[in-house]
């Protein structure tokens, strides 16, 4: 079918319609705003989407975003090695740091286990996980993905591959909504399932 709209407007709609969440009728009224908005405005978009390319990339040892090759938890000495944190993606440690509740270290998988979008262990960070546990000396590995069907999978996962390895491997308690997103919790209810989390028997 032909375009309704003039090529660059259409190709605006487009492209916004690959963003994640954002269908079609969204990346239209995006495309307009940005019509609409002066052309300072507009540029500074361009600016900020271009610097967030050139400047921002992934912690070599974590995942987590960094502005060069390590990310600023990763080179704070002050936290505890021994206990390592995995989330899905950066924002959940955002969420975490939050509550004030956790001092060690982190990993970011940068997804979980969905057989039904093709993603298994093997998309995820997970040999890198396995290969900072040793040289890091990690005592303990909270596994804090989120609450729904996927985070549980990549927990069970997790926790079946680490507990032959000596570790004590613990899952955040259930203070949290089962179906929810860790980056919408409140503070006082992840502080909680931190303090609550218990140990995984696989």
């Amino acid at each position: 079918m032909a375009s309704l709209y003039a090529g660059p407007v259409q190709d605006v709609i487009d492209e916004f319609g690959r963003l994640p969440g954002i269908g079609p009728k969204s990346a239209q009224r995006i495309a307009f705003y940005l019509l609409r908005v002066s052309t300072q405005e507009a540029v500074r978009l361009s600016r900020a989407i271009t610097e967030l390319k050139e400047r921002i990339s992934f912690c070599h040892t974590c995942f987590n975003i960094a502005e060069g090759d390590s990310c600023s938890l990763c080179l704070d000495d002050r936290r505890d090695r021994t206990v390592l944190c995995v989330v899905e993606d950066p924002p959940d440690i955002v969420a975490v740091e939050r509550t004030g509740e956790f001092r060690g270290r982190y990993h970011v998988l940068q997804g979980a286990i969905s057989p039904i979008e093709g993603i298994g262990p093997d998309q995820l960070r997970v040999r890198e996980l396995v290969a900072r546990l040793e040289p890091e000396g990690v005592e303990e590995v909270i596994l804090c993905t989120n609450p729904n069907i996927e985070g549980e999978a990549t927990a069970m996962y997790l926790a079946r591959l680490l507990k032959p390895l000596g570790l004590r491997v613990t899952r955040i308690a259930s203070g949290l909504p089962v179906g929810g997103d860790l980056e919408y919790a409140d503070e006082l209810t992840l502080g909680r399932a931190l303090e609550g989390r218990r140990r995984i028997d696989g």
